[in-house]
């Protein structure tokens, strides 16, 4: 399935397909060698804008839900991948201990739980859920959509050893992004693995970091196809000191998104893009979508409304947003069955292991649809996950559409790569 792109506008996109195709090669070994350097984060999923006239990572997730969204024929990559990233952790490792988020009513979430624990039972391991809720004090049954259960056990914390009643893991799984904080019960382990690494959660981390390093690594690859960076990099900017609740600090915001704004028209003017160019802000942590505000003009932000405001003042789990990105906005021209799409790409380890669109019928090319409404379809592949097809018209193959996701994808999880090692609390460092 190649989603339909209804923009007229499809050359730099068709040739940068083109661009990446030709240079399977280098644009493997330049990957083989930065992963030489550097750590890939554990498993991770980005949310990828297809203009068109530009395609770029909007959003990095660490600690991914969803997995339930790939198809079954998916499966086996995501196994062996996971069997290669455990390999290199823990080889002897015969228990993983996977701690979900708390929200257990959400069934799509538990089935993307059940999901995860199918493919480290079959990468060999023996898995159980923790469950960092304090309510939970014995093995508590979860029923799911699909008529099938999941258990979720109370953490049981001895010494510098976290597992369950009867169960001492070797490797501990978050899948929990960490936004209300670091609980105690996860802090100084002992000779346990846990992943991804605390500092990976939403309590520390900054998507403005993030796409700090983004831009490093976009600059790398461009310099190696010979291209401008901007193509597959979102401007950004942020700021520190926002209060939404109380129209403090609006200011900075208004300065960056006029400074953005004109940053992306003289882009648009160099490549003859007559759309109007639009940012998006959002909280500088959290997920699920929550916290965003598209603009066009500077001066909506002097009139924002009190439903707008108290959209941006609050996040997941409560938490009060006072930082923001304010970032480029890419829109989107992937249609499914005339409904606006975005793809999102799905790793572990180094490897890509699927995706699927994320599809909403209410939105506009402009606006996030990682809101309620959206729906999901897995990306179709008939043979190959990852491999193109060499000699495809650009923008006709499924297989090499979906390879260039795969790229940008894998950019931005080398970034991730980048800015976990950077604010790595335990880093030693040398003078």
């Amino acid at each position: 399935m190649v989603p339909h792109l209804i923009t007229a506008l499809t050359g730099p996109i068709n040739e940068l397909e083109q661009r990446i195709l030709e240079s399977m090669p280098a644009i493997e070994r330049w990957f083989r060698l930065e992963w030489m350097e550097h750590t890939p984060t554990f498993y991770s999923s980005v949310d990828v804008r297809n203009a068109g006239f530009k395609l770029a990572p909007v959003d990095t997730n660490l600690f991914p839900g969803g997995f339930n969204n790939l198809t079954p024929e998916m499966l086996p990559l995501a196994v062996q991948a996971a069997m290669a990233a455990i390999e290199k952790i823990c080889p002897e490792a015969k228990n993983l201990l996977l701690i979900p988020e708390k929200h257990t009513r959400n069934t799509f979430y538990l089935t993307n739980v059940k999901r995860l624990v199918q493919i480290f039972h079959q990468a060999g391991l023996n898995v159980r859920l923790g469950t960092l809720d304090p309510e939970v004090k014995s093995p508590t049954t979860l029923a799911l959509a699909d008529g099938s259960e999941l258990v979720v056990e109370p953490l049981v914390r001895h010494r510098g050893r976290l597992g369950l009643k009867d169960f001492d893991p070797c490797t501990i799984l978050l899948n929990n992004d960490l936004s209300a904080g670091i609980p105690q019960v996860l802090q100084h382990l002992h000779e346990q693995y846990l992943l991804p690494p605390l500092h990976a959660g939403w309590a520390v981390r900054r998507k403005s970091n993030h796409f700090q390093h983004y831009e490093e690594v976009a600059k790398k690859f461009a310099k190696l196809l010979g291209m401008d960076p901007w193509l597959i990099n979102p401007l950004f900017g942020r700021c520190g000191e926002v209060d939404f609740e109380q129209s403090t600090g609006l200011e900075c915001v208004q300065t960056n998104v006029d400074t953005l704004l004109s940053k992306v028209r003289r882009k648009y003017k160099e490549y003859g893009i007559t759309e109007k160019p639009f940012v998006v802000v959002k909280a500088d942590n959290g997920t699920y979508g929550m916290g965003i505000m598209m603009v066009k003009d500077a001066k909506e932000l002097a009139e924002i409304s009190r439903r707008t405001r108290n959209k941006m003042s609050v996040i997941k789990d409560g938490q009060e947003v006072h930082e923001v990105i304010i970032q480029e906005g890419v829109p989107t021209y992937e249609r499914i069955n005339e409904a606006v799409a975005e793809p999102v790409v799905y790793m572990i380890d180094r490897y890509v292991v699927g995706g699927f669109y994320r599809v909403h019928a209410e939105r506009g090319i402009d606006e996030n649809l990682n809101a309620p409404g959206s729906s999901f379809v897995p990306l179709a592949f008939d043979h190959s996950q990852q491999l193109p097809r060499p000699g495809e018209k650009p923008g006709a193959s499924a297989p090499n559409r979906f390879y260039m996701y795969g790229v940008i994808g894998r950019l931005a999880m080398l970034a991730a790569s980048y800015e976990l090692e950077a604010t790595d609390p335990d880093a030693e460092v040398y003078e």
